[in-house]
């Protein structure tokens, strides 16, 4: 599965004037633990056809970056109307990826 990839350009209106849930991936090409976590993403993902999952590259995205704060990658923001209501920072397993998901369905 492919997620959209975002801009600084069109993030606010693909995440936070979002009328569904929007899974937020912020992710790097360089980066091992995202390349690690790419396929546990994509299998929640394709189970949850009510979310939306998009990608953002830091480096390509680096306003929107530090707009919301990253620091490190991979990193999951849950978004919900507009609004931050969770978040995942660093590898982890897909159950957590899961139950972020489930916070916002």
């Amino acid at each position: 599965m492919r997620f959209p990839e975002l801009t600084d350009d069109n993030f606010e209106q693909e995440v936070l004037k979002s009328t569904q849930p929007v899974i937020a991936y912020f992710s790097a090409t360089w980066c091992g633990p995202c390349k690690a976590m790419n396929p546990l993403v994509e299998q929640v993902a394709e189970e949850s056809p009510k979310v939306k999952f998009v990608k953002i590259d830091i480096d390509d995205c680096s306003e929107v970056s530090m707009r919301q704060g990253i620091r490190s990658v991979p990193t999951l923001y849950a978004f919900k109307d507009g609004q931050k209501k969770g978040s995942i920072i660093g590898l982890t397993m897909r159950d957590r990826i899961q139950q972020l998901v489930d916070r916002i369905s």
